[in-house]
């Protein structure tokens, strides 16, 4: 898929790797500007390299980093077009019950995926609203679309992004201003790797269950997010907003079983 995003100004967190990096180097790819932000300024500057495009540290539980990377695509380019909301974090060693899960780590992965995202769309909302224009698209889960067990921070805390994606989508659509997410199903990255699809994985015994339940028999990749990011940014979907793309090879289009 091809779209012109040709003078376009566009902001990824999390775009070091996996998800983030395939969606910021398929909108570069594209002809747009791209700044790959991530908390960790190596790993964003090695990634941007591919695409050619800038870089920038930035945690998305701090505001003075959130406003100082505003200010320097502002200062480099004038304006801001497009914003993805793909920073995010999961718990690989608290896989209990809701009454184990330490609170501690319901506040971390609360404070990357929800607020952290209500921080970003915030400061990027007030450079688009006087701009009368721009794209916000939020790096949701099926997890915020079906609840998933043993994972409740991230569940909720997807389901609020999902949430937030409408409301914001409410509030803007007036300003010129389209806000969508995307909820993958399970897709090879590194995290997933940690957990299923590597043999040393901490579930590798429980990866063909998994694979089970996916109607297209497989995970997804990065590029196939990137794909649904492309036609959320491009100039041509004018007229969908507070949607949410699901993309999950069929994973929540009903109970897959073969009886």
């Amino acid at each position: 898929m091809q779209a012109n995003l040709k003078d376009q100004i566009a902001l990824v967190t999390g775009a070091a790797n996996g998800i983030g990096k395939a969606i910021a180097d398929r909108f570069a790819a594209n002809g747009a500007t791209v700044f790959y932000t991530d908390v960790n300024q190596a790993s964003a500057e090695d990634a941007a390299k591919s695409g050619g495009c800038h870089a920038l540290a930035l945690d998305v539980t701090r505001p003075d980093q959130i406003n100082a990377a505003m200010r320097t695509v502002i200062e480099r380019c004038g304006r801001l077009d497009i914003v993805v909301n793909n920073a995010g974090i999961n718990t690989f060693a608290h896989r209990v019950t809701i009454d184990e899960f330490p609170r501690e780590e319901w506040d971390r992965i609360l404070a990357v995926d929800l607020t952290g995202l209500y921080e970003v769309s915030r400061a990027a909302a007030k450079i688009m609203r006087p701009q009368r224009r721009g794209r916000i698209i939020n790096i949701s889960s099926i997890a915020g679309v079906v609840p998933l067990r043993l994972q409740c921070a991230f569940t909720a805390a997807k389901a609020g992004v999902n949430n937030l994606t409408r409301a914001m989508a409410i509030e803007l659509g007036r300003d010129g201003i389209l806000v969508n997410a995307i909820a993958p199903g399970s897709i090879m990255t590194d995290g997933t790797r940690k957990l299923f699809y590597s043999k040393d994985g901490l579930f590798h015994e429980n990866v063909q269950r998994l694979i089970d339940h996916i109607p297209v028999g497989r995970p997804g990749n990065p590029e196939e997010i990137a794909v649904a990011a492309l036609f959320l940014a491009a100039p041509e979907n004018t007229f969908t907003t507070g949607h949410i793309l699901v993309v999950d090879g069929g994973w929540t289009a009903g109970y897959h079983r073969d009886f």
